[in-house]
């Protein structure tokens, strides 16, 4: 693997909004899968051997699919299940959104039949990293499982929640990039990768762990590819807009009315984002093909456009 470098002049996308985490760790690339393996095994603390992503249906690289997934689901070599995700901006209810994912993820396990049990029933996780705080404490990573507060004994369950408060690894970037933990060094590296005066940090932890080199290298195709970044800058874009439209009618008082026309009225924003993105990568010369693929509209569609 080559040597990868940020330089000074390198204008990085950013890695934490939610379709560029999923742009760069579901590509169906050697470095993609590789970080992904590194990376879930950084904050799970295991040593992964081989991550197969489940939910990879429409294809990764589909704009519309980057939109409506929750998040990265995947399958390990023993059979563990977890969720992986990029979260901007957290829930008011964070704490029981992710609870009730990972026992979302753990009851759609199948044991029915006469050769199974619950002794089958697999470890699951969900690992959260958060651009805003969660707790009200200085610890960038919290990890989650079922015990008995009162007399601390652990029920030995299996599911687990990991959160990464991304905001909280200001201090540990001060440490040496040796004595920092793997998820700490990832953690470091989401959290300064845009800022040139930490080049020289970031190059330093490139260097450090391989699976971050494969992140890296990912990452900067996609910045430095003008197609791609077009069309997540303006996903990106689209993602706000729709939120901003929703919260802006819910003060205005309409938020009865947005109940009851969530689902249409989301099917609809999402179509007028695909053609305004479509509508736009056009004028910018992009080829018909790659718009095709990154919004999910026909060609012939395209071109009325």
């Amino acid at each position: 693997m080559q040597k990868i470098t940020f330089t000074y002049e390198d204008d990085i996308i950013n890695p934490c909004w939610d379709n560029v985490f999923k742009s760069v760790f579901t590509r169906d690339t050697l470095p993609s899968r590789g970080a992904l393996r590194w990376l879930l095994s950084a904050y799970m603390a295991l040593q992964l051997e081989l991550v197969t992503v489940t939910a990879n249906e429409p294809p990764p690289t589909s704009l519309r699919d980057r939109q409506i997934r929750f998040d990265i689901s995947v399958k390990l070599t023993d059979g563990q299940l977890g969720n992986v995700e990029m979260t901007t901006n957290p829930d008011t209810y964070e704490a029981r959104r992710l609870e009730f994912h990972v026992c979302k993820l753990f009851t759609t396990q199948d044991i029915r039949g006469e050769d199974k049990s619950y002794k089958d029933l697999k470890n699951t996780y969900q690992i959260s990293l958060l651009n805003k705080p969660l707790f009200d404490d200085e610890e960038l990573i919290h990890r989650f499982e079922y015990y008995d507060r009162e007399h601390n004994l652990s029920l030995g369950g299996k599911t687990t929640i990991i959160t990464v408060e991304l905001s909280k690894a200001d201090r540990i970037a001060l440490k040496p990039v040796a004595e920092m933990s793997s998820a700490e060094r990832w953690s470091v590296f989401f959290r300064y990768v845009r800022d040139r005066g930490k080049r020289e940090l970031i190059n330093e932890i490139v260097e450090y762990e391989e699976g971050i080199a494969m992140a890296s290298e990912v990452l900067l195709t996609v910045s430095r590819d003008e197609a791609e970044r077009a069309v997540l800058d303006h996903e990106y874009k689209n993602a706000l807009d729709m939120q901003s439209l929703l919260v802006g009618a819910k003060r205005e008082g309409l938020a009865e009315g947005i109940a009851e026309g969530r689902e249409e009225g989301l099917a609809e924003g999402y179509g007028q984002a695909r053609e305004e993105t479509a509508r736009s990568l056009k004028t910018q010369g992009v080829s018909l093909d790659i718009i095709s693929t990154a919004t999910g509209l026909s060609l012939e569609d395209i071109e009325k456009l």
